[in-house]
């Protein structure tokens, strides 16, 4: 199971997934794949004897992630949510906003702050250069290559990807 509670408060799908996962555990006995991105929930192995945290191993280097389809005992000892957005191909400035609004629910949660704002804007960022297939996919227009054009084009994107 996945994805339980999406689309409500954040509350109201902590209390759906932990009732469902109750129900699945104390009552259906079924061998369910259950997950999730409620943290609060890795806890609920040390009440009911029969649940285990599983999760994909993980490393870190800079701000890339590297997933290593690895299972491994225990929760996860973070989620790497905005390194997925990045990798999903979201724009910079998005992914840097929600670093710096990520930093800021942090901050609130560990001290007594006001009302983090969500929307406020981010600080300034220095300008990232683009990677050297970004500074590529600008300079081309798709709707002028011939086929053969578009072909080794395709050839150059591959090898910029490789050298990256």
């Amino acid at each position: 199971m996945d994805e339980i509670g999406r689309g409500t408060s954040t509350f109201d799908g902590l209390a759906l997934a932990s009732a469902i996962a109750t129900q699945l555990h104390d009552k259906t006995q079924a061998f369910t794949l259950f997950a999730t991105h409620y943290f609060e929930l890795t806890e609920f192995p040390a009440t009911h004897h029969a649940a285990l945290n599983v999760h994909v191993s993980a490393t870190e280097s800079g701000r890339d992630i590297v997933f290593l389809h690895e299972i491994q005992s225990g929760p996860a000892s973070k989620s790497y949510g905005i390194q997925v957005a990045r990798l999903a191909g979201m724009p910079a400035a998005v992914v840097n906003q929600a670093r710096h609004t990520l930093e800021a629910l942090e901050n609130h949660a560990t001290q007594a702050q006001a009302q983090v704002d969500l929307f406020a804007a981010a600080p300034a960022i220095e300008a990232v250069a683009d990677s050297a297939v970004e500074t590529w996919a600008k300079a081309i227009n798709p709707d002028e290559l011939s086929p053969r054009e578009a072909l080794e084009a395709l050839y150059q994107l591959k090898k910029l990807v490789q050298r990256d």
